[in-house]
C-alpha cells in the first residue's frame, strides 16, 4: 500500500467516524518553545491548554512534522528520520479511552476492502500506564488482546506531557512485532528494534508541575475536560505494509536514493556501510528540506534557516562524497517534489522557487569547501612542519563550525595528504557545543502564556473589524487587561487592553503596522491607541493608555482610527504591493515576498533572488511602480474560495496559512492580484510617487528593496535635489556633470594615496635597511629587531619581515619588527630555515612578545604576526624576544 493511500485511509477513518479534517499546519508556528512544528497535536495546543474553545469536538489531520535534534544519527541508523508525518485524531472533551483504542484497533485490523489497513492483529501488542487498569481491561475484555501481550510500563515510556507544566496523562502505545529474524521473543519491554511502534494514544487527564525529564514531575490533579490526543507514525505504518526494512526503502524515499546512486555512480546496499549512510541522508535531508522551503524557510547563518543550511549542505556533502563531482541539488529536489506533490500540491506550485532556493545553496557551498580546502592546506602544513602526523581536534572543529567545513572532507582529505585527525579530540568539542545548544534550548523553553484571560473572548468569536469601509464606528467595551488580569475600569495614566465588540483600527498583521487612533467616551473619556494586536488571530486588544476620565467594562465608545496615519499606511501598503508586481516583472516569477514592512510613507519588501539587483534593473523596478502609480488603476478587493483565488492566479505567501475563505486584492487587474488582509487605497494614484532608496541582503537567497511613498517620497527628493544643488555649486558644473567630476576627483584621491603609500614605504625601507648591521647575534642566531616608523600597519610590516629575511636568508635568523597605528601596536615575526631548524618558530615567538605589549598574535613556523594596545611596551617586548632566542 502506498504512503499516499495510507494517508487517505486515515484520514477517510475518522472522517467517517464523525472528525473534522484539519488540514496540515505550515511547519512555523508563532510558538516559543519550537523552532518547528514536531508533533501532531502541536496546532491543536491552545485547545488542549484551555487558551481557546475548539470549533469541533473532534478532529483529524496529518500533520507535517520536523525533527532536528538528532540530524548527525540520520542516516547512521534507520529509525531517525527528521521529516515525517503524523496522523492523529483528537477529541476535546468528547470521547475518551473506549473509543480511542477502538478506533485505532479497527483501522489497524480491518481488511483492505473495509477501509482498513489488514494487519495481523496476532502482531500487535498494546502496552499501557503501569496503573492504568481502564485501558488495560478495554484492551483485554473489550478488545480481546491475550494479556500476555498486553505490557505495563512506567513514566518513562507511557506517561505524556509537552515538557512543560500544562496538560499530560497515561498513554497506551501500539507496538507491531516484525518477527523472530528481528530480535528476542518478550514484547516491547525486551525488544523495541523487533516490536516497533506504530501508534500512541493519549488519555489526557492531568495537569503536571514543574520539572525535568520525562520522570521529575509532579502531577497536580485532573484537567476540567479529559481530552484524547493519539498519533500514528504515517512512514512506519508504510514500513509494515510495503514490506521493507525501514523507512529508506518505502516509495517516499527509495525513489531518492536511486536517483542519487545513479547520479553518483554508486549502488546502495551494494556492502559499504558508510556510502549507505550517505545515501540516506540525502534521501531524508532532501524531502526535509523541500518541505521548509515549502513553508517559506530560507538558509541563513542562524534560527530555521541555519538548520535548512546544515541539512542541505549535509546532502551536498553526502553527495560529492559518493563521487558526483557535477550539481546534482536540482534533480534531487525536483524528484521530491514529484514525490510529495500528491499530498502537498503547494509544493508542485513552489518548485520553481524551491529549486532555486537549493541549488543557490549548493552553489554557495561550493565556494565554502573551496575556501575550507584552503584552510585545511594550512592547517595540514603547519601539522607537518611542527613535525606532527595528526591534525589536531581544534583545527578539525575550526573548520566544521567557523568555516562549515565537513568533518567527513577534513578527514578524506587528511588521508590523501598522509595525515590523521584527532576525532576524539574533535568529538569531544562537538559534544561540548552539543551540550551548550541544549542548555540553552533548556534555558528558552519556558511554560506557555497563560491566555486564559482572553478565553472569554476568544469563545465569543471574532472582533467585527470595520476598517475597510469606515474610520470611526461606535463599539462597546467587552473587556478591560492590565497587567495580565481583568479590571472592571481604569482611571488616566493606566496603560492596559481594550477588547471592543467591534473596531476599524487595523491590527497588526502581513507586515502593515497597527493603525494609531483613539477610544472616546461621550462624556470626555479619552483613550490614545497606540498598538493593535490579535489574540487568536481573531480578538482584537488596543493597547491604549488613558488620557482623560474613566473607562469601565461596558461603556459605549468611539472607536476612531487616525486619518492620516490611516492614508501613510495604505500608500505603503498599495506600494508594496506595486514593487512586488513590478519585481516579478524584471526578475521573473521567481521573485516572490519573502516578507514585507509597511508603515505611513514606507515599506520595505522582502524578495526571494539569488543577486543583487543591478542598477538598470533598480531603475526599471522603480519606473514600472510608477507608471502604474500614474495609470491611476482602480483597487478592486472582494472574497472568495481559496482555490478559486488561486485558479484567477491571485498570489499568496509562501508558508502562509489561508482559511477557505480569502480576501483579494486587485490593483490593475493582471498587473497585480494578491491574497492580502491589509488596507489599500481606493486606486493607485494616491500611492504618489515611488522612490526606491535601496536595495540589499538580508540573507541567503533574499534580498530587501526599501522605498518612500507619498509626501515622504516627495520630501526625500527634494532632499536629494538639495543636495545635488550644492555640489553642483561647490565644484563649479552643471548638476548633470556632477558625477564626472566626482569621478575625476575620486580618481585623483586614489593616485595620490598610492604615492603617499608608496613614499612611506619607502621611508620604511630607509629606516630598517641599517638594522641588519646593528643585528645582534645571540646563541649563533642574528636578531634583526627594532620599531620602524609610525604608521606602517600589519600589511606593511610582513612586508618589511619579509625583504630582511630575504637578505639574510642563509644565515640562523630572526627578524621581529613593531610600528605604531593610531592606537594599534602592529608586529611581525619572520624565520629563515636555518633558525627553524635550530627550534626557532615565528608562531611560537609571537606568542610570547604579544602579552608585552597587550595584545595576542600567531601564524606559522616562517611567518606570524600580531597586534598590541600598548606601545610602552614595545621596548620591552623586543627584550623578551630576546630572551627567548638566547634561552632556547
Amino acid at each position: 500500500m502506498q504512503t499516499h493511500e495510507i494517508r487517505k485511509r486515515f484520514l477517510d477513518h475518522f472522517i467517517r467516524a464523525g472528525h473534522t479534517e484539519v488540514p496540515s499546519a505550515s511547519l512555523l508556528l508563532d510558538d516559543p518553545n519550537l523552532l518547528f512544528v514536531n508533533a501532531g497535536m502541536v496546532p491543536f495546543k491552545p485547545y488542549f491548554l484551555g487558551d481557546q474553545t475548539a470549533p469541533y469536538d473532534r478532529a483529524t489531520s496529518v500533520q507535517k512534522c520536523v525533527r532536528t535534534l538528532d540530524i548527525e544519527e540520520v542516516g547512521i541508523t534507520t529509525r531517525h528520520n527528521t521529516f515525517f508525518q503524523m496522523a492523529g485524531n483528537f477529541s476535546f472533551g468528547d470521547y475518551f479511552k473506549r473509543e480511542a483504542i477502538s478506533f485505532a484497533w479497527t483501522l489497524l485490523t480491518n481488511s483492505v476492502d473495509d477501509g482498513g489497513y489488514g494487519i495481523d492483529p496476532e502482531r500487535l501488542w498494546p502496552t499501557v500506564y503501569v496503573d492504568d487498569d481502564e485501558a488495560e481491561r478495554i484492551w483485554r475484555d473489550e478488545i480481546g488482546v491475550p494479556a500476555e501481550r498486553i505490557q505495563r510500563r512506567g513514566l518513562k515510556d507511557n506517561y505524556w506531557s509537552m515538557g512543560v507544566p500544562g496538560p499530560c496523562g497515561p498513554c497506551s502505545e501500539i507496538f507491531y512485532d516484525r518477527g523472530p529474524e528481528y530480535g528476542a521473543e518478550g514484547g516491547p519491554e525486551v525488544d523495541e528494534d523487533r516490536y516497533i511502534e506504530i501508534w500512541n494514544l493519549v488519555f489526557m487527564e492531568n495537569i503536571r508541575g514543574e520539572g525535568g525529564g520525562k520522570e521529575g514531575y509532579e502531577i497536580l490533579g485532573p484537567l476540567p475536560k479529559k481530552n484524547i490526543d493519539t498519533g500514528m507514525g504515517i512512514e512506519r505504518v508504510a514500513c509494515l505494509l510495503q514490506g521493507v526494512d525501514n523507512v529508506y526503502e518505502t516509495d517516499l524515499c527509495r525513489p531518492i536514493i536511486d536517483l542519487a546512486s545513479e547520479l553518483t555512480g554508486r549502488g546502495y546496499g551494494a556492502g559499504g556501510n558508510e556510502d549507505d549512510v550517505r545515501f540516506r541522508v540525502i534521501a531524508d535531508h532532501a524531502r526535509t528540506a523541500v518541505m521548509l522551503i515549502g513553508d517559506g524557510v530560507v538558509p541563513s547563518n542562524d534560527g530555521r534557516g541555519y538548520v535548512l543550511r546544515r541539512l542541505l549542505r549535509r546532502v551536498v556533502r553526502s553527495v560529492r562524497l559518493l563521487g558526483a563531482s557535477d550539481p546534482t541539488m536540482g534533480a534531487i529536489v525536483d524528484a521530491v517534489v514529484d514525490l510529495m506533490s500528491p499530498a502537498y500540491p503547494e509544493l508542485a506550485q513552489q518548485r520553481e522557487h524551491i529549486v532555486s532556493v537549493s541549488v543557490g545553496e549548493e552553489t554557495s557551498f561550493a565556494k565554502t569547501l573551496a575556501a575550507g580546502s584552503k584552510l585545511f592546506s594550512e592547517a595540514a602544513d603547519a601539522t607537518k612542519a611542527g613535525g606532527q602526523s595528526t591534525i589536531s581536534g581544534s583545527d578539525a572543529f575550526a573548520l566544521h563550525d567557523t568555516y562549515g567545513f565537513p568533518i567527513d572532507l577534513t578527514l578524506e582529505m587528511a588521508a590523501e595528504a598522509g595525515l590523521a585527525v584527532d576525532r576524539e579530540g574533535f568529538t569531544e568539542l562537538m559534544a561540548e557545543q552539543r551540550s551548550r545548544a541544549k542548555a540553552d534550548a533548556t534555558s528558552r523553553k519556558a511554560s506557555h502564556a497563560d491566555q486564559t484571560v482572553y478565553r472569554e473572548f476568544l469563545d465569543r468569536g471574532p472582533t467585527m473589524f470595520t476598517g475597510f469601509d469606515e474610520l470611526v464606528s461606535e463599539a462597546r467595551v467587552l473587556g478591560l487587561i492590565a497587567g495580565g488580569e481583568r479590571v472592571r475600569s481604569a482611571v488616566p495614566g493606566t496603560e492596559l487592553e481594550v477588547i471592543l465588540d467591534r473596531s476599524p483600527l487595523y491590527a497588526e498583521a502581513g507586515g502593515q503596522m497597527a493603525d494609531h487612533g483613539s477610544i472616546t467616551t461621550s462624556d470626555g473619556t479619552r483613550l490614545s491607541v497606540r498598538d493593535v494586536q490579535k489574540v487568536g488571530k481573531q480578538v482584537w486588544l488596543h493597547r491604549v493608555v488613558v488620557d482623560e476620565g474613566e473607562i469601565a467594562e461596558g461603556d459605549r465608545v468611539l472607536a476612531a482610527v487616525d486619518s492620516a496615519w490611516r492614508h501613510g499606511a495604505t500608500q505603503g501598503h498599495s506600494g508594496t504591493h506595486m514593487v512586488h508586481a513590478a519585481l516579478r516583472q524584471v526578475l521573473g516569477p521567481t521573485a516572490t515576498q519573502a516578507g514585507s514592512l509597511n508603515r505611513p510613507g514606507y515599506l520595505r519588501f522582502d524578495f526571494h533572488a539569488s543577486s543583487g539587483l543591478t542598477d538598470d534593473q533598480r531603475a526599471r523596478i522603480e519606473q514600472i511602480s510608477n507608471e502604474a502609480v500614474e495609470a491611476n488603476y482602480e483597487v478592486n478587493t472582494f472574497e472568495t474560495d481559496l482555490a478559486k483565488a488561486k485558479a484567477m492566479g491571485a498570489m499568496a505567501l509562501f508558508g502562509e496559512n489561508y482559511g477557505d475563505r480569502v480576501r483579494v486584492v486587485e490593483i490593475g487587474g493582471p498587473f497585480s492580484m494578491e491574497l492580502c488582509g491589509g488596507t489599500h487605497v481606493g486606486a493607485s494614484a494616491q500611492i504618489g510617487p515611488i522612490t526606491v532608496i535601496g536595495e540589499s541582503s538580508v540573507g541567503s537567497g533574499v534580498r530587501r528593496v526599501e522605498a518612500y511613498v507619498g509626501m515622504d517620497s516627495f520630501r526625500y527628493l527634494s532632499k536629494e535635489r538639495a543636495l545635488m544643488a550644492g555640489l553642483a555649486s561647490s565644484l563649479k558644473v552643471p548638476s548633470d556633470q556632477v558625477p564626472g567630476r566626482v569621478e575625476q576627483l575620486v580618481a585623483k584621491l586614489r593616485d595620490a594615496e598610492k604615492a603617499l603609500d608608496s613614499v612611506k614605504a619607502e621611508q620604511a625601507r630607509s629606516a630598517v635597511s641599517g638594522l641588519i648591521d646593528q643585528a645582534q647575534t645571540i646563541g649563533g642566531t642574528l636578531v634583526v629587531s627594532g620599531r620602524v616608523g609610525d604608521g606602517v600597519d600589519a600589511n606593511g610590516l610582513r612586508t618589511l619581515v619579509s625583504d630582511l629575511r630575504g637578505k639574510v636568508a642563509d644565515r640562523d635568523a630572526v627578524i621581529a619588527l613593531f610600528s605604531v597605528a593610531g592606537d594599534k601596536v602592529p608586529f611581525a615575526v619572520g624565520t629563515t630555515a636555518a633558525a627553524r631548524d635550530a627550534g626557532l618558530k615565528a608562531g611560537d615567538l609571537v606568542r610570547e612578545v604579544a602579552p608585552v605589549v597587550a595584545g595576542r598574535g600567531g601564524g606559522k613556523p616562517d611567518l606570524a604576526q600580531g597586534s598590541g594596545t600598548d606601545a610602552a611596551g614595545i621596548d620591552a617586548a623586543l627584550t623578551r624576544l630576546r630572551d627567548v632566542v638566547g634561552g632556547r
